[in-house]
């Protein structure tokens, strides 16, 4: 009788990963390449980091053997959806705090304030036009989604003195301070000279930040997304950048990628990079040490970290 060891996929760029549990047999797949084994004897799949779904679901409907996804992003929405379609229980994880330093670096808020996309554009053509920015100090900031990537980001922004105000899905409470639920929103975004958004995006929270809700925002208020593109309102936020009220920096945009000339591209006041939060250096030894861990839980039987649906 031939024995059938579990397999697990990992992601090409985790080739020099050691110390992996034993009992289970271990294959690296770039995304690209033909699949390195029969993805019908997969029962852990940790897909390769991408943003492209296509992708990332393309082994799953041969995976009759699924038992746990490991994504290597915070959010999983498509690839939920994609799971959503697979007759059996497979457990999802996120790839909870291991991205969130990055993003929380990234964030995009005194390249704004301080003019620098301006700057940057006047170069080429040798303009020299000094002008008076916005400080960042003591500033009311909102951060909307107060998980890793809020609280990551609340920590950067302590040496600034700003007045940090928290909101999440329900009422808690932080070590920094109170945690305000999306009810609250409305009346919160109004106080606000900068608003961040880290939110997931789930049903509740998609076009949150519609044009009723930018509305709501301060004359010349900044809004950063690094969140998800959809939980924007694209065509309510052109609006308000096209009139001046508003200024934006997104790392994630509604379409995503951007196609060449759209409109957001050329929208005064916004700054965009190509979704690339999460993307530094020191980010694959803190994926490495969650797969490393889910693994050594998976191959004894225990509770996984980060599930967020099954």
């Amino acid at each position: 009788m031939t024995v059938r060891i579990p397999q697990v996929w990992l992601p090409a760029q985790f080739a020099r990963l050691a110390d992996l549990p034993p009992g289970l047999e271990y294959a690296r797949w770039d995304g690209r390449s033909a699949f390195p084994s029969d993805p019908a004897e997969v029962v852990f799949y940790v897909p390769p980091l991408t943003q492209d779904i296509g992708v990332i679901s393309r082994p799953l409907p041969r995976m009759t053997r699924l038992r746990a996804v490991q994504a290597l992003s915070s959010g999983t929405d498509e690839l939920r959806t994609q799971l959503d379609r697979i007759p059996r229980p497979v457990t999802l994880c996120n790839a909870g705090g291991a991205p969130a330093p990055g993003t929380a670096e990234l964030a995009l808020i005194l390249a704004s304030l301080r003019g620098i996309p301006e700057s940057v554009r006047a170069q080429p053509g040798g303009a020299w036009s000094p002008q008076v920015s916005p400080s960042l100090y003591e500033r009311p900031v909102l951060i909307v989604g107060y998980g890793a990537v809020g609280s990551a980001l609340e920590e950067l922004l302590v040496p600034f003195g700003c007045a940090v105000t928290r909101v999440a899905g329900t009422d808690r409470d932080a070590p920094r301070g109170p945690v305000r639920s999306v009810a609250h929103l409305p009346r919160l975004v109004a106080d606000a000279d900068v608003v961040v958004l880290s939110t997931p995006l789930t049903p509740k929270t998609r076009q949150l930040f519609d044009a009723f809700m930018l509305a709501r925002m301060k004359d010349g208020a900044l809004l950063v997304n690094v969140a998800r593109g959809a939980v924007v309102d694209t065509d309510a936020l052109l609006k308000e950048t096209h009139e001046g009220r508003l200024r934006a920096a997104l790392d994630v945009t509604d379409p995503e990628p951007l196609p060449p000339g759209h409109p957001l591209r050329a929208a005064p006041g916004v700054l965009i990079t190509p979704h690339v939060g999460a993307f530094t250096t020191s980010l694959w030894p803190r994926l490495e040490q969650l797969v490393r861990r889910q693994l050594s839980r998976f191959a004894v039987g225990e509770e996984l970290e980060n599930v967020v649906s099954r």
